[in-house]
């Protein structure tokens, strides 16, 4: 893959191929993944660690949730939690501006909400408890479970990455220390909305820094690498994760690494997709300043993107709450009013 071409595929990479015999890292995976997460910002990831089925029992597990009685979900609406947590009903999410063809559950660290004064941080309420369905308990604790092997993953890789673009191992590592702030979706994508349209979820970057994505095999991810006007579909590949980077680390390096945009295509009408996403993501409190990158990557630094409607803050709590804000315009009112204004979140 050459960097002045625009991307034909999404790259497909082995984890276990990350290391040599000795447990020393292996050079040609670290130039692969180099490669993808410049070039592209996308990868599909096989030999990560799951057991064989957990994967599809997951799935399984969000399809038999999803077909319950509706009002076990809406038990469960976020409009109850100023961190956001819980059930968002088909079409109550928007993303630039227009419903998403989905319904879900956020979930995240399960942590009491902290006592607040005013003068502290908003984005310090976005710890607290999660919301989970009594009557099927075996949703809860998947999730968790796929919530846990993610983030070791996700932990791997940030090495593996900082060591690609000449950085130390740990060079990100002080801000994932204490609690971090990882998120975690379950979505059912639900054809034939009305008012959607064909957006399963409209084109946006993600907030923090590593993205892994368990999809089935509906299909309908689509990635617009830098520079390009193409979508570039991401096939599903049965038993492995979408792995994408998020605005941190466009942030840390200067737009070396890309927040890389991507949508999702709704599904045809009566054809439901059930989808994982797991956000690798630092401390509320995390700042992420930019790194200096040797000579050799720094002259391919793209800058950060400027988008006025979307600034990218360099406080982790600051941008994941400007997104908050934005997609879930109801919540936001009743528990951010102050943050506020004719629809819009003041970022």
């Amino acid at each position: 893959m050459n960097s002045t071409h625009a991307p034909s595929a999404v790259p497909v990479l082995d984890l276990r191929t990350a290391r040599l015999e000795d447990g020393s890292r292996n050079p040609s995976f670290i130039e692969e993944l180099r490669r993808a997460a410049h070039d592209v910002g996308f990868f599909q990831l096989t030999g990560f660690g799951a057991a064989p089925g957990e994967a599809g029992a997951l799935l399984d597990t969000l399809r038999e949730f999803f077909a319950r009685p509706v009002e076990e979900r809406e038990a469960l609406s976020n409009l109850n939690s100023r961190a956001f947590r819980g059930y968002t009903s088909l079409g109550a999410e928007i993303t630039r501006g227009r419903p998403d063809s989905r319904e879900q559950i956020d979930y995240g660290p399960d942590r009491p909400a902290l006592d607040l004064s005013p003068d502290d941080a908003p984005y310090w309420r976005l710890q607290g408890p999660n919301q989970w369905p009594s009557e099927f308990p075996r949703l809860e604790e998947a999730a968790m479970a796929w919530a846990e092997r993610m983030s070791a993953v996700a932990h791997e890789l940030l090495g593996h990455l900082a060591v690609a673009i000449g950085l130390p191992e740990d060079q990100f590592t002080e801000a994932f220390e204490g609690e971090p702030a990882w998120m975690g979706k379950l979505v059912h994508y639900v054809g034939g909305l009305a008012e959607a349209g064909d957006q399963g979820v409209g084109s946006h970057a993600d907030y923090g820094f590593i993205t892994l994505l368990l999809q089935d095999q509906v299909g309908g991810l689509e990635v617009q690498p830098h520079g390009t006007t193409e979508w570039l579909p991401v096939t599903p590949i049965e038993d492995a994760v979408v792995v994408n980077l998020g605005e941190m680390l466009e942030v840390a390096t200067d737009g070396y690494l890309m927040a890389t945009i991507h949508r999702v295509q709704a599904p045809p009408a009566g054809v439901d997709r059930y989808a994982v996403p797991f956000f690798y993501s630092p401390r509320l409190d995390a700042r992420v300043d930019p790194v200096t990158l040797p000579e050799e990557f720094a002259r391919e630094a793209r800058g950060v993107s400027q988008d006025p409607d979307n600034p990218m803050l360099p406080v982790y709590g600051d941008n994941v709450l400007k997104g908050w804000l934005r997609a879930h315009p109801r919540t936001a009112a009743a528990h951010y009013p102050e943050l506020v204004g004719d629809g819009r979140a003041r970022a």
